[in-house]
Protein backbone atom coordinates (compact mmCIF):
# COMPACT_ATOMS: atom_id res chain seq x y z
CA UNK A 1 0.00 0.00 0.00
CA UNK A 2 3.25 2.56 1.01
CA UNK A 3 4.62 1.70 -2.24
CA UNK A 4 0.93 2.64 -4.15
CA UNK A 5 0.94 5.71 -2.39
CA UNK A 6 4.14 6.65 -3.34
CA UNK A 7 3.41 5.87 -6.93
CA UNK A 8 0.47 8.03 -7.24
CA UNK A 9 2.29 10.93 -5.41
CA UNK A 10 5.17 10.63 -7.98
CA UNK A 11 3.28 10.14 -11.05
CA UNK A 12 1.30 13.54 -9.95
CA UNK A 13 4.36 14.81 -9.46
CA UNK A 14 5.41 14.05 -13.21
CA UNK A 15 2.11 15.19 -14.35
CA UNK A 16 2.50 18.75 -12.95
CA UNK A 17 6.08 18.51 -14.34
CA UNK A 18 5.16 18.07 -17.19
CA UNK A 19 1.92 20.27 -18.00
CA UNK A 20 4.46 23.47 -16.12
CA UNK A 21 6.63 23.15 -19.07
CA UNK A 22 3.94 22.33 -21.77
CA UNK A 23 2.40 25.53 -20.61
CA UNK A 24 5.81 27.37 -20.02
CA UNK A 25 6.66 26.86 -24.10
CA UNK A 26 2.91 28.22 -24.77
CA UNK A 27 3.51 31.55 -22.76
CA UNK A 28 6.83 32.12 -24.19
CA UNK A 29 6.03 31.26 -27.81
CA UNK A 30 3.02 33.13 -27.58
CA UNK A 31 4.88 36.05 -26.84
CA UNK A 32 7.38 35.76 -28.93
CA UNK A 33 4.67 35.63 -31.64
CA UNK A 34 3.92 39.09 -30.55
CA UNK A 35 7.57 40.49 -30.59
CA UNK A 36 8.06 39.14 -33.51
CA UNK A 37 5.09 40.86 -35.81
CA UNK A 38 5.57 44.04 -34.17
CA UNK A 39 9.21 43.66 -34.74
CA UNK A 40 8.15 43.35 -38.51
CA UNK A 41 4.57 45.99 -38.56
CA UNK A 42 5.61 48.60 -35.26
CA UNK A 43 4.18 49.01 -32.17
CA UNK A 44 1.05 50.84 -33.46
CA UNK A 45 -0.37 47.87 -34.91
CA UNK A 46 0.06 45.82 -31.36
CA UNK A 47 -3.57 45.87 -30.83
CA UNK A 48 -3.83 43.92 -34.18
CA UNK A 49 -1.22 41.72 -33.70
CA UNK A 50 -2.60 40.69 -30.44
CA UNK A 51 -6.19 40.60 -31.66
CA UNK A 52 -4.53 38.58 -34.36
CA UNK A 53 -2.20 36.01 -32.31
CA UNK A 54 -5.37 35.28 -29.79
CA UNK A 55 -7.28 34.52 -32.23
CA UNK A 56 -4.98 31.95 -34.14
CA UNK A 57 -4.32 29.93 -30.72
CA UNK A 58 -7.44 30.02 -29.53
CA UNK A 59 -9.67 28.09 -32.75
CA UNK A 60 -7.55 25.37 -32.73
CA UNK A 61 -9.64 24.66 -28.83
CA UNK A 62 -12.83 25.58 -30.15
CA UNK A 63 -12.34 22.88 -33.15
CA UNK A 64 -10.70 20.03 -31.47
CA UNK A 65 -11.67 19.97 -27.56
CA UNK A 66 -14.97 17.83 -28.06
CA UNK A 67 -12.90 15.02 -29.79
CA UNK A 68 -10.40 15.36 -27.58
CA UNK A 69 -12.48 15.02 -24.49
CA UNK A 70 -14.19 11.50 -26.59
CA UNK A 71 -10.13 11.10 -26.73
CA UNK A 72 -9.42 11.16 -22.64
CA UNK A 73 -12.51 8.74 -22.19
CA UNK A 74 -11.84 6.46 -24.85
CA UNK A 75 -8.24 5.53 -24.36
CA UNK A 76 -5.57 5.80 -21.74
CA UNK A 77 -4.71 9.92 -20.73
CA UNK A 78 -1.28 8.84 -19.75
CA UNK A 79 -0.74 7.74 -23.23
CA UNK A 80 -2.35 10.68 -24.86
CA UNK A 81 -0.40 13.26 -22.64
CA UNK A 82 2.60 11.05 -24.01
CA UNK A 83 1.53 11.72 -27.53
CA UNK A 84 0.99 15.53 -27.10
CA UNK A 85 4.31 16.08 -26.14
CA UNK A 86 5.92 13.91 -28.41
CA UNK A 87 3.97 16.17 -31.17
CA UNK A 88 5.02 19.59 -29.08
CA UNK A 89 8.26 18.48 -29.68
CA UNK A 90 8.15 18.07 -33.63
CA UNK A 91 6.13 21.81 -33.80
CA UNK A 92 8.86 23.65 -31.72
CA UNK A 93 11.45 22.14 -34.55
CA UNK A 94 8.91 23.71 -37.14
CA UNK A 95 9.22 26.92 -35.19
CA UNK A 96 13.22 27.08 -35.42
CA UNK A 97 12.67 26.78 -39.30
CA UNK A 98 9.56 29.57 -39.48
CA UNK A 99 11.78 32.03 -37.61
CA UNK A 100 14.87 31.25 -39.89
CA UNK A 101 12.69 32.40 -43.18
CA UNK A 102 11.32 35.48 -41.38
CA UNK A 103 7.96 33.31 -42.10
CA UNK A 104 4.69 35.22 -41.17
CA UNK A 105 2.91 32.86 -42.16
CA UNK A 106 4.81 29.90 -40.81
CA UNK A 107 4.67 31.42 -37.70
CA UNK A 108 1.10 31.76 -37.39
CA UNK A 109 1.30 28.11 -38.43
CA UNK A 110 2.96 27.02 -35.43
CA UNK A 111 1.22 28.88 -33.42
CA UNK A 112 -1.74 26.56 -34.28
CA UNK A 113 -0.28 23.49 -34.26
CA UNK A 114 1.04 24.36 -31.06
CA UNK A 115 -2.59 25.12 -29.74
CA UNK A 116 -4.14 21.88 -30.98
CA UNK A 117 -1.70 19.95 -29.33
CA UNK A 118 -2.76 21.52 -25.96
CA UNK A 119 -6.59 21.32 -27.14
CA UNK A 120 -5.49 17.56 -27.12
CA UNK A 121 -3.40 17.74 -23.47
CA UNK A 122 -6.23 19.84 -21.15
CA UNK A 123 -9.12 16.84 -21.25
CA UNK A 124 -6.40 14.46 -20.18
CA UNK A 125 -4.57 16.40 -18.43
CA UNK A 126 -7.47 17.52 -16.05
CA UNK A 127 -9.18 14.53 -16.11
CA UNK A 128 -5.96 12.21 -14.66
CA UNK A 129 -6.07 14.39 -11.40
CA UNK A 130 -8.76 12.19 -9.73
CA UNK A 131 -7.24 8.81 -11.31
CA UNK A 132 -3.79 9.73 -9.85
CA UNK A 133 -4.60 11.74 -6.32
CA UNK A 134 -7.69 10.59 -3.90
CA UNK A 135 -10.96 12.22 -3.63
CA UNK A 136 -9.85 14.40 -0.71
CA UNK A 137 -7.17 15.46 -2.33
CA UNK A 138 -8.31 16.80 -5.25
CA UNK A 139 -8.96 21.00 -4.31
CA UNK A 140 -5.05 20.79 -3.14
CA UNK A 141 -4.11 18.94 -6.45
CA UNK A 142 -5.72 21.41 -8.26
CA UNK A 143 -4.41 24.35 -6.31
CA UNK A 144 -0.49 22.90 -6.61
CA UNK A 145 -1.82 22.69 -10.25
CA UNK A 146 -3.02 25.72 -11.34
CA UNK A 147 0.14 27.64 -9.19
CA UNK A 148 2.56 25.80 -11.38
CA UNK A 149 0.57 26.68 -14.53
CA UNK A 150 0.12 30.24 -13.51
CA UNK A 151 3.75 29.62 -12.34
CA UNK A 152 4.87 28.49 -15.98
CA UNK A 153 2.62 31.93 -16.97
CA UNK A 154 5.15 33.70 -14.39
CA UNK A 155 8.19 32.37 -16.25
CA UNK A 156 6.88 32.31 -19.85
CA UNK A 157 6.11 35.75 -19.61
CA UNK A 158 9.71 36.63 -17.93
CA UNK A 159 11.61 34.55 -20.05
CA UNK A 160 10.00 35.82 -23.68
CA UNK A 161 10.77 39.23 -22.45
CA UNK A 162 14.12 38.42 -21.29
CA UNK A 163 15.27 36.34 -23.99
CA UNK A 164 14.47 39.06 -26.53
CA UNK A 165 16.73 41.43 -24.57
CA UNK A 166 19.70 38.95 -24.02
CA UNK A 167 19.70 37.62 -27.27
CA UNK A 168 19.40 41.04 -29.05
CA UNK A 169 15.81 39.84 -30.90
CA UNK A 170 17.42 35.92 -32.58
CA UNK A 171 14.01 34.44 -32.63
CA UNK A 172 15.68 31.17 -33.91
CA UNK A 173 18.03 30.97 -30.41
CA UNK A 174 14.84 31.33 -28.62
CA UNK A 175 13.07 28.40 -30.70
CA UNK A 176 15.84 26.41 -29.97
CA UNK A 177 15.37 27.04 -26.66
CA UNK A 178 11.38 26.67 -26.35
CA UNK A 179 12.65 22.98 -28.61
CA UNK A 180 14.67 22.16 -25.23
CA UNK A 181 11.65 22.55 -23.17
CA UNK A 182 9.56 20.34 -25.53
CA UNK A 183 12.40 17.76 -24.76
CA UNK A 184 12.13 17.78 -21.45
CA UNK A 185 8.06 17.83 -21.08
CA UNK A 186 8.84 14.75 -23.10
CA UNK A 187 11.06 13.08 -20.49
CA UNK A 188 8.90 13.64 -17.57
CA UNK A 189 5.82 12.79 -19.27
CA UNK A 190 7.16 8.95 -19.57
CA UNK A 191 7.25 8.47 -16.09
CA UNK A 192 3.88 9.13 -15.29
CA UNK A 193 1.91 5.94 -14.17
CA UNK A 194 -0.18 4.20 -16.95
CA UNK A 195 -3.68 4.67 -16.30
CA UNK A 196 -6.68 2.54 -17.82
CA UNK A 197 -9.15 3.88 -19.80
CA UNK A 198 -12.08 4.98 -18.40
CA UNK A 199 -14.55 2.80 -20.61
CA UNK A 200 -16.23 4.73 -22.96
CA UNK A 201 -17.30 3.46 -26.29
CA UNK A 202 -18.57 6.92 -27.50
CA UNK A 203 -16.90 7.44 -31.12
CA UNK A 204 -15.77 10.66 -32.62
CA UNK A 205 -17.99 13.15 -34.72
CA UNK A 206 -16.93 15.67 -37.21
CA UNK A 207 -19.73 17.84 -35.86
CA UNK A 208 -18.23 18.60 -33.25
CA UNK A 209 -21.02 21.35 -31.54
CA UNK A 210 -23.05 18.49 -31.44
CA UNK A 211 -20.84 16.98 -28.77
CA UNK A 212 -20.66 19.95 -26.54
CA UNK A 213 -24.36 20.24 -26.97
CA UNK A 214 -24.56 16.91 -25.33
CA UNK A 215 -22.51 17.51 -22.92
CA UNK A 216 -23.93 20.50 -21.88
CA UNK A 217 -27.31 18.60 -21.24
CA UNK A 218 -25.39 15.80 -19.56
CA UNK A 219 -23.65 18.85 -17.03
CA UNK A 220 -27.01 20.33 -16.68
CA UNK A 221 -28.06 17.35 -14.75
CA UNK A 222 -25.90 17.62 -11.92
CA UNK A 223 -26.04 19.99 -9.29
CA UNK A 224 -24.35 23.61 -10.00
CA UNK A 225 -22.11 21.61 -12.72
CA UNK A 226 -23.39 23.70 -15.57
CA UNK A 227 -22.22 27.44 -13.78
CA UNK A 228 -19.10 26.09 -12.65
CA UNK A 229 -18.40 25.03 -16.14
CA UNK A 230 -19.53 28.69 -17.37
CA UNK A 231 -17.77 30.40 -14.40
CA UNK A 232 -14.36 28.45 -15.19
CA UNK A 233 -14.65 29.95 -18.80
CA UNK A 234 -15.57 33.16 -17.39
CA UNK A 235 -12.07 33.31 -16.00
CA UNK A 236 -10.28 32.35 -19.04
CA UNK A 237 -11.77 35.24 -20.40
CA UNK A 238 -10.37 37.50 -17.73
CA UNK A 239 -7.00 36.16 -18.16
CA UNK A 240 -7.05 36.28 -21.78
CA UNK A 241 -8.24 40.06 -21.91
CA UNK A 242 -5.55 41.27 -19.06
CA UNK A 243 -2.96 39.56 -21.40
CA UNK A 244 -3.76 40.71 -24.32
CA UNK A 245 -4.71 44.42 -23.12
CA UNK A 246 -1.38 44.72 -20.74
CA UNK A 247 0.93 45.69 -23.46
CA UNK A 248 -1.49 48.47 -25.11
CA UNK A 249 -2.28 49.45 -21.47
CA UNK A 250 1.64 49.92 -20.53
CA UNK A 251 2.11 51.67 -23.74
CA UNK A 252 -0.52 54.47 -23.53
CA UNK A 253 -0.78 54.65 -19.83
CA UNK A 254 2.33 54.17 -18.35
CA UNK A 255 4.31 55.07 -21.23
CA UNK A 256 6.54 52.05 -21.09
CA UNK A 257 7.68 49.94 -23.94
CA UNK A 258 6.33 46.80 -25.13
CA UNK A 259 9.02 44.22 -23.38
CA UNK A 260 7.83 45.91 -20.04
CA UNK A 261 4.49 45.52 -20.55
CA UNK A 262 4.97 41.59 -20.82
CA UNK A 263 6.89 42.19 -17.55
CA UNK A 264 3.74 43.70 -16.46
CA UNK A 265 1.55 40.68 -16.49
CA UNK A 266 4.62 38.87 -15.08
CA UNK A 267 2.65 40.43 -11.46
CA UNK A 268 -0.44 39.20 -12.58
CA UNK A 269 0.40 35.48 -13.04
CA UNK A 270 2.50 35.85 -9.81
CA UNK A 271 -0.97 36.87 -7.90
CA UNK A 272 -2.80 34.07 -10.10
CA UNK A 273 -0.45 31.26 -8.74
CA UNK A 274 -0.64 32.77 -5.41
CA UNK A 275 -4.32 32.88 -4.97
CA UNK A 276 -5.09 29.28 -6.24
CA UNK A 277 -2.28 28.36 -3.44
CA UNK A 278 -4.35 30.16 -1.00
CA UNK A 279 -7.69 28.58 -2.32
CA UNK A 280 -6.52 25.35 -2.12
CA UNK A 281 -5.28 26.09 1.48
CA UNK A 282 -8.68 27.50 2.55
CA UNK A 283 -10.74 24.55 0.77
CA UNK A 284 -8.80 21.68 2.62
CA UNK A 285 -10.38 18.41 1.93
CA UNK A 286 -13.44 19.84 0.09
CA UNK A 287 -14.57 21.86 -2.38
CA UNK A 288 -15.37 25.60 -1.05
CA UNK A 289 -17.49 27.34 -4.13
CA UNK A 290 -18.02 29.89 -1.07
CA UNK A 291 -15.04 31.61 -2.29
CA UNK A 292 -16.01 32.20 -6.15
CA UNK A 293 -18.29 35.37 -5.39
CA UNK A 294 -15.74 36.43 -3.01
CA UNK A 295 -13.23 36.13 -6.27
CA UNK A 296 -15.38 37.31 -8.53
CA UNK A 297 -15.95 40.90 -5.95
CA UNK A 298 -12.47 41.45 -5.69
CA UNK A 299 -11.46 41.13 -9.75
CA UNK A 300 -14.23 43.51 -10.22
CA UNK A 301 -12.68 45.87 -7.69
CA UNK A 302 -9.28 45.61 -9.27
CA UNK A 303 -10.55 45.82 -12.67
CA UNK A 304 -11.95 49.00 -11.55
CA UNK A 305 -8.84 50.41 -9.58
CA UNK A 306 -6.92 49.68 -12.85
CA UNK A 307 -8.69 52.20 -14.57
CA UNK A 308 -9.05 55.03 -12.42
CA UNK A 309 -5.07 54.83 -10.88
CA UNK A 310 -4.02 54.08 -14.80
CA UNK A 311 -1.43 56.85 -14.44
CA UNK A 312 -0.18 55.89 -11.48
CA UNK A 313 2.67 53.28 -11.63
CA UNK A 314 3.09 52.34 -8.54
CA UNK A 315 -0.58 52.10 -7.95
CA UNK A 316 -0.73 49.84 -10.93
CA UNK A 317 1.88 47.56 -9.26
CA UNK A 318 0.03 46.07 -6.89
CA UNK A 319 -3.03 46.12 -8.54
CA UNK A 320 -2.02 43.75 -11.45
CA UNK A 321 -1.01 41.78 -8.48
CA UNK A 322 -4.01 42.06 -6.75
CA UNK A 323 -6.25 41.05 -9.49
CA UNK A 324 -4.23 37.64 -10.17
CA UNK A 325 -4.88 37.06 -6.56
CA UNK A 326 -8.60 37.26 -6.33
CA UNK A 327 -8.64 35.56 -10.24
CA UNK A 328 -6.57 32.43 -8.54
CA UNK A 329 -9.01 32.43 -5.85
CA UNK A 330 -12.36 32.52 -8.33
CA UNK A 331 -10.82 30.01 -10.39
CA UNK A 332 -10.05 26.57 -7.90
CA UNK A 333 -13.08 25.91 -6.37
CA UNK A 334 -14.58 26.02 -10.09
CA UNK A 335 -12.10 23.56 -11.63
CA UNK A 336 -12.19 21.71 -8.37
CA UNK A 337 -16.08 21.43 -8.36
CA UNK A 338 -16.19 20.29 -12.50
CA UNK A 339 -14.16 17.42 -11.87
CA UNK A 340 -15.37 15.76 -8.74
CA UNK A 341 -18.89 16.41 -9.99
CA UNK A 342 -18.51 14.97 -13.34
CA UNK A 343 -19.86 11.49 -14.27
CA UNK A 344 -16.74 9.53 -14.32
CA UNK A 345 -17.42 7.86 -17.44
CA UNK A 346 -18.25 11.49 -18.84
CA UNK A 347 -15.68 13.02 -17.67
CA UNK A 348 -13.04 14.00 -20.00
CA UNK A 349 -15.90 15.13 -22.37
CA UNK A 350 -17.02 17.93 -19.64
CA UNK A 351 -13.38 19.20 -19.36
CA UNK A 352 -13.34 19.63 -22.90
CA UNK A 353 -16.59 21.00 -23.06
CA UNK A 354 -15.61 23.36 -20.24
CA UNK A 355 -12.37 23.98 -22.48
CA UNK A 356 -14.54 25.09 -25.87
CA UNK A 357 -16.48 27.53 -23.59
CA UNK A 358 -13.48 28.99 -22.00
CA UNK A 359 -11.84 29.50 -25.32
CA UNK A 360 -15.05 30.91 -26.41
CA UNK A 361 -14.10 33.41 -23.55
CA UNK A 362 -10.30 33.60 -25.28
CA UNK A 363 -11.90 34.60 -28.43
CA UNK A 364 -14.04 37.07 -27.28
CA UNK A 365 -11.39 38.73 -25.36
CA UNK A 366 -9.43 39.01 -28.78
CA UNK A 367 -12.38 40.62 -30.55
CA UNK A 368 -13.05 43.38 -27.79
CA UNK A 369 -9.36 43.89 -28.22
CA UNK A 370 -9.64 44.74 -31.44
CA UNK A 371 -13.27 46.07 -31.32
CA UNK A 372 -12.02 48.75 -28.40
CA UNK A 373 -9.22 50.31 -30.22
CA UNK A 374 -10.42 50.25 -33.74
CA UNK A 375 -14.29 50.46 -33.95
CA UNK A 376 -15.29 51.83 -30.75
CA UNK A 377 -11.98 53.95 -29.85
CA UNK A 378 -11.96 52.70 -26.13
CA UNK A 379 -8.76 53.26 -24.18
CA UNK A 380 -6.80 50.42 -22.85
CA UNK A 381 -7.80 51.47 -19.23
CA UNK A 382 -10.90 51.80 -20.19
CA UNK A 383 -10.82 47.99 -21.65
CA UNK A 384 -10.43 47.61 -17.39
CA UNK A 385 -13.07 49.24 -16.48
CA UNK A 386 -15.64 47.43 -19.13
CA UNK A 387 -13.98 44.19 -17.70
CA UNK A 388 -15.35 45.25 -14.50
CA UNK A 389 -18.61 45.88 -15.07
CA UNK A 390 -18.34 42.03 -16.86
CA UNK A 391 -17.27 40.85 -13.30
CA UNK A 392 -19.86 42.81 -11.34
CA UNK A 393 -22.81 40.91 -13.38
CA UNK A 394 -20.93 37.34 -12.89
CA UNK A 395 -20.47 38.31 -9.00
CA UNK A 396 -24.10 38.52 -8.61
CA UNK A 397 -24.88 35.74 -11.02
CA UNK A 398 -22.68 33.32 -8.70
CA UNK A 399 -23.78 35.12 -5.37
CA UNK A 400 -27.28 33.76 -6.28
CA UNK A 401 -26.21 30.30 -7.76
CA UNK A 402 -23.88 29.68 -4.88
CA UNK A 403 -25.63 31.14 -1.94
CA UNK A 404 -25.88 28.28 0.08
CA UNK A 405 -21.91 27.84 -0.30
CA UNK A 406 -21.43 31.69 0.61
CA UNK A 407 -23.60 31.86 3.65
CA UNK A 408 -22.35 28.68 5.09
CA UNK A 409 -18.55 30.23 3.94
CA UNK A 410 -18.90 33.42 5.80
CA UNK A 411 -20.62 31.63 8.70
CA UNK A 412 -17.95 29.44 9.65
CA UNK A 413 -16.29 32.91 9.62
CA UNK A 414 -17.95 34.89 11.60
CA UNK A 415 -18.19 31.83 13.94
CA UNK A 416 -14.67 31.22 14.55
CA UNK A 417 -14.55 35.28 15.31
CA UNK A 418 -17.72 36.06 17.50
CA UNK A 419 -16.78 32.25 19.63
CA UNK A 420 -14.63 29.87 21.13
CA UNK A 421 -16.11 27.06 20.24
CA UNK A 422 -15.98 23.07 22.02
CA UNK A 423 -17.09 20.65 19.61
CA UNK A 424 -17.97 17.22 21.20
CA UNK A 425 -18.80 14.15 19.08
CA UNK A 426 -17.08 15.46 15.78
CA UNK A 427 -16.93 11.84 14.85
CA UNK A 428 -20.69 11.66 14.69
CA UNK A 429 -20.98 14.45 12.15
CA UNK A 430 -21.44 12.47 8.80
CA UNK A 431 -19.82 13.00 4.94
CA UNK A 432 -23.15 12.38 3.67
CA UNK A 433 -26.81 14.92 4.03
CA UNK A 434 -28.08 14.63 7.49
CA UNK A 435 -31.03 16.39 9.61
CA UNK A 436 -29.75 17.78 12.58
CA UNK A 437 -32.14 18.65 15.41
CA UNK A 438 -31.02 21.31 17.90
CA UNK A 439 -32.72 23.97 20.59
CA UNK A 440 -33.11 27.43 19.30
CA UNK A 441 -32.13 30.26 21.75
CA UNK A 442 -30.75 32.87 19.59
CA UNK A 443 -30.25 34.22 16.09
CA UNK A 444 -26.46 32.90 16.24
CA UNK A 445 -26.96 29.47 16.37
CA UNK A 446 -27.10 29.45 13.33
CA UNK A 447 -23.12 30.46 13.02
CA UNK A 448 -22.10 27.97 15.78
CA UNK A 449 -24.04 25.03 13.24
CA UNK A 450 -22.57 26.23 10.01
CA UNK A 451 -19.39 26.54 11.46
CA UNK A 452 -19.19 23.31 12.90
CA UNK A 453 -19.24 21.18 9.47
CA UNK A 454 -18.34 21.91 5.85
CA UNK A 455 -21.41 20.80 4.15
CA UNK A 456 -24.17 23.05 3.27
CA UNK A 457 -27.35 23.47 5.69
CA UNK A 458 -30.84 24.58 5.44
CA UNK A 459 -32.79 26.08 9.01
CA UNK A 460 -36.11 25.02 9.33
CA UNK A 461 -37.62 27.26 12.52
CA UNK A 462 -40.81 27.31 14.17
CA UNK A 463 -42.80 30.01 13.84
CA UNK A 464 -42.61 31.03 17.79
CA UNK A 465 -39.13 31.61 16.86
CA UNK A 466 -39.36 33.90 14.52
CA UNK A 467 -38.91 36.93 16.40
CA UNK A 468 -39.94 40.70 15.80
CA UNK A 469 -37.06 42.81 15.22
CA UNK A 470 -36.43 43.51 11.86
CA UNK A 471 -33.12 42.97 11.50
CA UNK A 472 -33.60 38.83 12.55
CA UNK A 473 -36.31 38.57 10.06
CA UNK A 474 -34.08 40.11 7.57
CA UNK A 475 -30.86 38.10 8.43
CA UNK A 476 -33.37 34.84 8.63
CA UNK A 477 -34.53 35.82 5.13
CA UNK A 478 -31.12 35.93 3.67
CA UNK A 479 -30.54 32.80 5.38
CA UNK A 480 -33.40 31.42 3.32
CA UNK A 481 -34.69 30.11 6.90
CA UNK A 482 -37.67 28.22 6.19
CA UNK A 483 -40.52 28.77 8.96
CA UNK A 484 -42.77 25.76 10.08
CA UNK A 485 -44.75 24.62 12.88
CA UNK A 486 -44.12 22.52 15.41
CA UNK A 487 -42.63 19.70 14.96
CA UNK A 488 -45.54 16.84 16.03
CA UNK A 489 -48.12 18.54 12.91
CA UNK A 490 -45.10 18.50 10.38
CA UNK A 491 -46.78 15.51 8.84
CA UNK A 492 -49.32 17.64 7.60
CA UNK A 493 -47.53 20.13 6.01
CA UNK A 494 -46.64 18.94 2.81
CA UNK A 495 -45.24 22.04 1.73
CA UNK A 496 -41.67 21.90 5.02
CA UNK A 497 -42.18 18.13 4.08
CA UNK A 498 -41.64 18.90 0.13
CA UNK A 499 -38.63 21.90 1.27
CA UNK A 500 -36.60 18.99 3.86
CA UNK A 501 -36.82 16.40 0.78
CA UNK A 502 -35.84 18.99 -1.75
CA UNK A 503 -32.75 19.99 0.35
CA UNK A 504 -31.66 16.66 1.42
CA UNK A 505 -31.75 15.54 -2.50
CA UNK A 506 -29.64 18.60 -2.96
CA UNK A 507 -26.94 17.28 -0.92
CA UNK A 508 -27.98 19.96 1.77
CA UNK A 509 -28.02 19.31 5.49
CA UNK A 510 -31.51 20.09 7.59
CA UNK A 511 -31.15 21.78 10.69
CA UNK A 512 -34.45 21.80 12.40
CA UNK A 513 -34.44 24.44 15.49
CA UNK A 514 -37.08 23.43 18.20
CA UNK A 515 -37.94 25.28 21.33
CA UNK A 516 -38.31 22.51 23.62
CA UNK A 517 -35.11 21.71 25.52
CA UNK A 518 -36.18 18.14 25.48
CA UNK A 519 -34.46 17.01 22.17
CA UNK A 520 -34.77 13.29 22.36
CA UNK A 521 -39.23 13.56 22.18
CA UNK A 522 -38.83 16.03 19.67
CA UNK A 523 -36.54 13.46 17.56
CA UNK A 524 -39.59 10.52 18.46
CA UNK A 525 -41.98 12.85 17.15
CA UNK A 526 -40.17 12.93 13.66
CA UNK A 527 -39.48 9.15 13.86
CA UNK A 528 -43.32 8.82 14.63
CA UNK A 529 -44.51 10.86 11.26
CA UNK A 530 -44.99 8.35 8.46
CA UNK A 531 -44.82 10.70 5.84
CA UNK A 532 -40.99 12.21 7.67
CA UNK A 533 -39.84 8.91 7.35
CA UNK A 534 -40.30 8.31 3.65
CA UNK A 535 -38.56 11.27 2.98
CA UNK A 536 -35.61 9.94 5.11
CA UNK A 537 -35.56 6.26 4.72
CA UNK A 538 -35.28 6.54 1.04
CA UNK A 539 -31.22 7.49 0.87
CA UNK A 540 -31.02 6.66 5.01
CA UNK A 541 -30.64 10.30 6.26
CA UNK A 542 -29.36 10.45 9.86
CA UNK A 543 -31.28 12.26 12.37
CA UNK A 544 -28.49 13.69 14.59
CA UNK A 545 -29.63 15.43 18.13
CA UNK A 546 -27.44 18.29 18.93
CA UNK A 547 -27.25 20.83 21.92
CA UNK A 548 -25.44 23.82 21.98
CA UNK A 549 -24.61 26.03 25.07
CA UNK A 550 -23.16 29.33 25.20
CA UNK A 551 -21.79 31.26 28.61
CA UNK A 552 -19.61 34.62 28.90
CA UNK A 553 -16.38 35.02 28.90
CA UNK A 554 -14.79 36.60 32.10
CA UNK A 555 -12.28 39.06 32.05
CA UNK A 556 -10.28 41.12 34.30
CA UNK A 557 -10.94 44.58 32.69
CA UNK A 558 -14.59 45.58 33.12
CA UNK A 559 -13.99 47.98 30.46
CA UNK A 560 -13.85 45.53 28.11
CA UNK A 561 -16.35 43.21 29.80
CA UNK A 562 -19.42 44.10 26.97
CA UNK A 563 -17.13 44.05 23.98
CA UNK A 564 -15.75 40.36 24.86
CA UNK A 565 -19.43 39.16 25.95
CA UNK A 566 -20.52 40.44 22.12
CA UNK A 567 -17.74 39.00 20.29
CA UNK A 568 -15.53 36.06 21.89
CA UNK A 569 -18.39 34.20 23.39
CA UNK A 570 -17.26 30.82 24.70
CA UNK A 571 -19.59 27.65 23.59
CA UNK A 572 -20.05 24.14 23.28
CA UNK A 573 -21.76 21.97 20.30
CA UNK A 574 -22.26 18.52 21.53
CA UNK A 575 -23.39 16.41 18.32
CA UNK A 576 -24.82 12.86 19.57
CA UNK A 577 -24.86 9.29 17.45
CA UNK A 578 -26.19 9.36 14.56
CA UNK A 579 -30.36 7.59 14.20
CA UNK A 580 -30.85 5.72 11.49
CA UNK A 581 -34.98 5.27 11.37
CA UNK A 582 -36.19 1.79 10.60
CA UNK A 583 -32.92 0.43 11.84
CA UNK A 584 -32.71 1.12 15.47
CA UNK A 585 -35.45 2.37 18.00
CA UNK A 586 -34.64 5.82 19.55
CA UNK A 587 -35.44 4.68 22.94
CA UNK A 588 -33.28 2.22 22.93
CA UNK A 589 -30.02 4.95 21.95
CA UNK A 590 -31.16 7.37 24.00
CA UNK A 591 -28.94 6.90 26.88
CA UNK A 592 -26.20 6.22 24.50
CA UNK A 593 -26.76 10.25 23.22
CA UNK A 594 -26.88 11.28 26.68
CA UNK A 595 -23.62 9.90 27.58
CA UNK A 596 -22.44 11.29 24.41
CA UNK A 597 -23.09 15.07 25.79
CA UNK A 598 -22.33 15.15 29.26
CA UNK A 599 -18.68 14.08 28.04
Amino acid sequence: MFSTLSQRLSSFTYLNATQFLGALNDNIYKLLIVYFFIQLEGIEYSHQILASTGATFVIPFLLFSAGSGILADRFSKRDIIVFTKILELLIMGISVVAFAFHSKWGSYSVLFLLATQSAIFGPSKYGIVPELVGTDKISKANGMMTSFTFLAIILGTFLASFLIQITGRNFIMCAIFCTFIALVGLVTSFMIEHTPPAGSNKKLKWFFLSEIYNSLKLAHKEISLLPAMFGSAFFLFVGAFTQLNIIPYAVTSLHLSDIQGGYLFFLTAIGIGSGALIAGKISGKIVELGLVPIGALGISICAFSLDIFSNYFYAVLPLVTILGVFGGIYEIPLDSYIQVASPKKSRGQMVAATNFMSFIGVLIASALIYLNSEVFGIEANQGFGLMGIFSVLVMIAFTFQFFDYLTRFIGAILAKLHFTTLFKGKENVPECPAIYVCTHTAWNDTLLLLGSQRRRMRFFIEHEQSHNSSWTRQLYKMLRVVFIPDIAPLEKNKACQEAIQKALQKGISVCIFIRSWDIYSEVEKLHQSSPFNEIIEVANYPIIPVQIEKGIKESKFKLFKSVVKKFRVPASVAFGNMIYTGHQSLLQTRHEHELCFDE
